[in-house]
This record gives C-alpha cells, structure tokens and sequence, in this order.
C-alpha cells in the first residue's frame, strides 16, 4: 500500500463516518401553514372571513423567517384578497413553542359591488407556534395582526389568523 493511501483511506472512511452520522433531529426545510382568518376593518367594513395559506422558510437561523401567504376575505358585500411577506425574527420559547415577531408589504386586491381596486398595505404581526413534539412535524399557530392601506382613505385593520402547521422535511 503506497503511503499517501495509509492517509487517504482513514480520512475517508471517517469523512463518510461523519456524513451518515448526522442528527437525524433536523428543521424542516419550511413549513406549510394552513386555516382560517377573520379581520375587522376601522371603515365600518365590518367582519370579513377566509381561508389562510402560507409557507415559511428559514434562510437565516435564528435571525430571519420568510412567510409568503394568501388570504381570500369574504363579507357580505365584497370579497377582498390578500397576498403578503412577512420578515420575522424568531425566538425559541421552548423546544415545542416558538414565538416571531413579523412585518412586511401587504398587497390588496378588492372587488366590492362591481368595482375593483388594488392598493399596498403594511401588516405587523405576532406569531405563537405550537409544536406536538421537538421535531416539529405538527402543531398549530396563533397570529393576531394589524393592516395599515397606502390607499386612499388609509384603512385600517385588525385580524386574527390560526391554524394547523406542517414541517415539511
């Protein structure tokens, strides 16, 4: 056996080792939040109620959470759509729970008898996870929020949005 190989193989063999030894009690590469929402408006718009998606991602642990997510408000007179991203800086409470602290634009699309109209809003929002194990797999959300519109009038809004959480591996 030459000498460079007495080097070679044992390098290997541990750079292997160490590859295949790695903790199987990893994040989720991002997390798929789904439910329900309600938001009351400060125009006298009353309460308006829809379905919740969005998908989260990490790009910088424990500094940076992306959330990207769609809303359809349904009210008696109107059906509004919103489309947002958040930038939230996370804290980890306890391995089940964690708790961000989120803000970001706000795109509004509303269609309300018979006319359209789009305006930018921001939205701040708390989120409170809760997770049914450490690995966090499963779980469900809290997050209240607060909309400000660019628009005309410059409505308003308070809302809550909750749901089931899913870590997709």
């Amino acid at each position: 056996m030459r000498p460079s190989n007495v080097v070679l193989i044992p390098c290997l063999l541990l750079w292997i080792g160490s590859a295949f030894a790695q903790s199987v009690e990893k994040e989720p590469i991002a997390v798929l939040e789904l439910g329900g929402a309600g938001e009351w408006s400060s125009n006298g718009g009353g309460l308006s109620l829809g379905p919740e998606v969005a998908v989260e991602v990490t790009p910088i642990e424990n500094r940076l959470e992306l959330e990207a997510g769609v809303t359809p408000y349904f009210s008696r007179h109107s059906t509004e759509w919103e489309t947002d991203l958040l930038f939230k800086k996370p804290w980890t409470v306890s391995d089940k729970v964690e708790f961000m602290l989120g803000a970001g634009p706000d795109w509004i699309h509303v269609r309300e008898k018979g006319m359209t109209r789009n305006s930018m809003a921001l939205e701040v929002a708390p989120d409170f996870m809760f997770w049914s194990s450490a690995r966090h797999r499963l779980g469900w959300y809290l997050e209240p929020g607060y909309d400000y519109d660019f628009a005309r009038g410059h409505e308003q809004s308070a809302g809550v949005t909750f749901g089931l959480l899913i870590g997709i591996p």
